[in-house]
């Protein structure tokens, strides 16, 4: 396991590499602040992204090396926001135009209060040695995020304060939860390692664990337009439809240009419309206009590994993954790169 050095050690190891070299204490502090922050490249946005949002009209992005960048022209031009960390951001979530929460390795949390161009650090907890995988608010005030080994975290007066709830979950082994939605109608869902599945139908204040239709990882869980409708998704093409928010689940058969769809499955979105759109590896891309009955499946001719998707103007789709972000058609064909 990789040795944690805490900021401290970390500047005293630079204070003796500095007298190695000739180097300034001044200078090895500066450049110990400056790790603090993400890396500005001209290449962000062509890096490694996860995580696809909306803040209002406002396109925001997050993945490797804490890069946060967002777009106020459908994705033509991006902007690097200046954000407090190099930990890969595995999610994004904002509840309006302003307010929105980015979460990662490091068992991090991010918030913004201005639609994503400026980001301060809420929560951080080194010692989990484990990331958050993702991220959901109920109103300004509270929110959840799950991650590996079991991480449930909750606050109540806007991520000021983060409390450990993973004791509500019945999840002895700590399996990893991978993410977690709101069900219209019903209230919060949560899937992740060996097909684990937890619902609470009172906020998140209490948990049930069900039996769920699939014993492989699932990825992610998505709330239809249509009430207690949600989908869960995972490994191997597999996804699942249950339209009584969790208690029984029907199969979703994926066929794809060369057979039935293999493989992992790892974002959605539930567009103005009602249609869903799911992502995945092999540039994989699922629009469904049934509330996810049938799916048509797209396979990109760049097999691109695509982890987060969103909605652009007129139709069109943001996706997010190897690569950075791509501006695609509705039916996931890539358009234009920027």
């Amino acid at each position: 396991m990789r040795e944690r050095i805490s900021p401290r050690r970390r500047l005293a190891a630079g204070a003796m590499l500095a007298f190695a070299l000739g180097i300034g204490a001044s200078d090895v502090e500066a450049a110990v602040a400056a790790d603090a922050y993400s890396v500005e490249s001209a290449k962000a946005s062509q890096s490694l992204l996860i995580g696809a949002s909306h803040a209002g009209s406002r396109l925001v992005v997050v993945g490797d090396r804490g890069h946060i960048l967002f777009s106020d022209d459908q994705g033509k031009t991006w902007t690097q926001a200046r954000v407090p960390t190099r930990q890969l951001l595995t999610a994004v979530f904002f509840l309006d135009d302003k307010r929105g929460w980015a979460v990662g390795h490091d068992a991090q949390i991010l918030a913004s209060n201005d639609g994503g161009a400026t980001w301060s650090k809420q929560f951080e907890d080194l010692a989990r040695e484990a990331p958050l995988l993702d991220v959901r608010f109920l109103d300004p005030q509270h929110g959840f995020a799950v991650g590996a080994y079991g991480a449930l975290l909750e606050t109540t007066d806007g991520g000021q304060h983060w409390q450990d709830v993973a004791e509500r979950l019945d999840n002895p082994d700590q399996l990893h939860l991978n993410a977690i939605t709101q069900v219209k109608d019903a209230g919060l869902f949560i899937v992740g390692e060996q097909g684990g599945m937890f619902r609470s139908a009172d906020n998140g204040q209490t948990w049930s664990k069900l039996a769920g239709p699939y014993e492989g990882s699932l990825f992610g869980v998505i709330g239809t337009a249509q009430p207690r409708t949600v989908l869960a998704y995972g490994l191997r093409g597999n996804l699942f439809r249950s339209t009584d928010f969790g208690d029984s689940w029907q199969p979703v058969a994926l066929q794809a240009e060369r057979g039935p769809l293999e493989f992992g499955l790892a974002g959605a979105t539930l567009l103005a419309d009602g249609s869903l759109v799911l992502v995945g590896n092999g540039g994989s891309v699922l629009r469904s206009h049934d509330d996810g009955q049938t799916f048509s499946v797209h396979n990109r001719a760049d097999r691109i590994a695509l982890a987060g998707v969103s909605a652009l103007s007129g139709g069109g789709l943001l996706l997010v993954g190897q690569g950075g972000v791509h501006l695609a058609d509705a039916d996931g064909r890539e358009e234009v790169r920027p």
